[in-house]
């Protein structure tokens, strides 16, 4: 237990060094943000929670986005089902990265647009329909608020009580947070313990990968995950699975900025 925590706290020391910009260009741009290509990633994340949240089971008044990092495409989607979405990250620079778009300053890192409209088609809207979404992200996002996974209580309580949230979303957080997967594991269980029971976790995160750069000349270790560990860390924190689907990296996207063979997405229950 001692020798987990000093290695979580390495890991914590190592991403003061991480930088949100070179994070963006690495991940969010083509080739794994190529809207014209249907075996692109960004794109099937995107169609992955765009249906999942269209199914009609997810519902209710607050989504909190678990470890939002610099980016907002996880949420496009859950804005059309929530009037309330927190967005929430370990470090200062992420969320800062996040107030920017939110307060609509000039100088963000990410030009979220052709995200915005992507999703717009995949509601069957017009494309020129992305302000629409834009804006109503912006009236959505009530608070970005810093959070610990490896703490039992992720969020301060005083801000954000337990149980409080109807939907979590978490999108390579928390294997890339911790140092093993014990630690992975525990830290579902703390972010659960957000969520009202019968409420919903969509979680979506690496397969096969042992570390991505979080910078110029910053390797970041994460834990390699397969759909058996995945499946068994849901289970013994208290959620009953309903979907896991897995995209497998075509060779163009292999690009070097990580060892990642696949992803996963996960739709799950809290018991």
């Amino acid at each position: 237990m001692e020798q987990t925590e000093n290695d979580t706290a390495a890991m914590a020391a190592r991403y003061q060094c991480f930088d949100p910009a070179a994070y963006l260009q690495y991940n969010y741009t083509p080739p794994r943000a190529d809207f014209d290509r249907e075996d692109s990633i960004v794109p099937w994340k995107l169609a992955r929670l765009h249906q999942a949240f269209a199914e009609g089971d997810i519902g209710g008044e607050l989504l909190v986005d678990v470890g939002s990092g610099p980016t907002l495409y996880q949420v496009l989607s859950g804005c059309e089902v929530f009037d309330e979405v927190v967005l929430t990250d370990f470090l200062e620079s992420n969320r800062e990265e996040l107030r920017r778009w939110l307060r609509d300053e000039k100088g963000c890192s990410m030009d979220w647009t052709p995200y915005l409209q992507h999703v717009c088609k995949l509601e069957g809207r017009r494309a020129s329909a992305w302000t629409e979404k834009a804006a109503k992200l912006r009236r959505a996002i009530s608070d970005i608020l810093p959070i610990d996974v490896h703490r039992p209580q992720p969020l301060d309580p005083r801000r954000f009580p337990p149980a409080k949230a109807d939907c979590l979303v978490s999108c390579f957080c928390l294997e890339s947070a911790s140092p093993d997967l014990t630690a992975f594991t525990r830290a579902l269980g703390h972010i659960g313990t957000l969520l009202r029971p019968g409420g919903h976790l969509l979680l979506i995160g690496a397969l096969g990968e042992s570390f991505y750069m979080g910078g110029p000349g910053l390797k970041i270790p994460v834990v390699p995950l397969g759909e058996a560990e995945v499946c068994a860390s849901l289970k013994e924190t208290g959620y009953t699975l309903i979907r896991l689907e897995v995209y497998t990296l075509p060779q163009d996207m292999r690009v070097g900025v990580d060892d990642v063979t696949g992803v996963f997405f996960a739709k799950a229950k809290k018991d």
